[in-house]
């Protein structure tokens, strides 16, 4: 193979997996309270901007990036923690009102920070600036150390999820929340853990997307919408099937992107998707491993 062509193979395939680890960062987070909890969170982008807020505050003060990042999932928790603790604890039993007030509660969070920072994209600065030689290729680095944080994530949650009691609580309730009371478990409490932590892994996404995206109060839509594709396309209620679904869609946007306009190519992902769930409508992973 010609040395330009492993140059545009190694390339996109390096862009596509960036996207893969975000949707799949944006998605851990939806899977919890949308494919666990059945929460239809769409305040879910909300906690992205949070998080991506956090990393620019942090900057603008005279912090670094790093530190910025580590405050992300913080003020990710801290918002999904007032949230589910004032509104949606008292809604697990009214889906329809569920969507109804986190979609109100998304609006007042735009609207919050723009008064509180105002208008205009806020600048947020990589830690490490340039490229890494791959032999094929030259890659920016920031992006191979974000693909690195994302799988890191992916598995401390699976290990979190298998191996804690916390882990085994959360997959008792999911199975039978009566029965989960029924032996102890504070169901209540096992909810809004859950939650507040699939919160602070959508506001680390949010820090982490922040050099690459444009900061600003709506951001958080564009994500929500990927989410939702990714988690319902892979299989709702399970770590394969987001795994699956990130591959679905951001490997397929990804490839598009470089052929046709952005918009188009959205499209194209979202007519991809409905066929995906058409054919295999309990995910593409089915449940697996739930």
């Amino acid at each position: 193979m010609l040395p330009d062509t492993m140059d545009f193979v190694v390339t996109t395939l390096l862009n596509a997996l960036t996207l893969i680890s975000i949707l799949m960062l944006v998605g851990l987070g939806l899977a919890i309270s949308f494919g666990l909890m059945n929460v239809t969170n769409l305040a879910h982008g909300e906690f992205v901007t949070v998080g991506a807020f956090a990393v620019y505050f942090v900057q603008s003060v005279g912090g670094s990036f790093w530190l910025g990042l580590a405050a992300a999932p913080i003020a990710g928790a801290i918002v999904g923690c007032i949230l589910e603790f004032a509104i949606i604890r008292h809604l697990y039993s009214r889906p329809v009102s569920t969507v109804l007030a986190t979609w109100g509660v998304s609006l007042i969070l735009q609207q919050g920070l723009e008064l509180t920072f105002g208008l205009g994209a806020k600048p947020v600065t990589p830690p490490i600036e340039g490229t890494l030689d791959l032999f094929f290729t030259a890659y920016p680095a920031y992006r191979l150390i974000l693909i690195a944080i994302a799988m890191l994530t992916l598995l401390g949650v699976v290990l979190l999820i298998s191996r804690t009691s916390f882990g085994l609580d959360i997959r008792t309730v999911i199975q039978n929340r009566e029965m989960a009371e029924g032996v102890g478990i504070n169901t209540r409490r096992t909810y809004a853990i859950a939650f507040t932590f699939g919160a602070a892994i959508a506001g680390l996404a949010g820090g982490l997307v922040a050099p690459l995206a444009i900061v600003l109060p709506q951001m958080g839509v564009n994500y929500l919408a990927n989410a939702f594709f990714v988690v319902i396309v892979g299989g709702v209620g399970s770590i394969g099937g987001l795994v699956a679904g990130s591959v679905f869609v951001g490997g397929l946007t990804s490839v598009l992107n470089y052929q046709i306009s952005p918009s188009l190519a959205q499209a194209i992902v979202l007519l991809a998707a409905i066929v995906a769930v058409r054919l295999r409508p309990n995910g593409l992973f089915n449940g697996a491993s739930r």
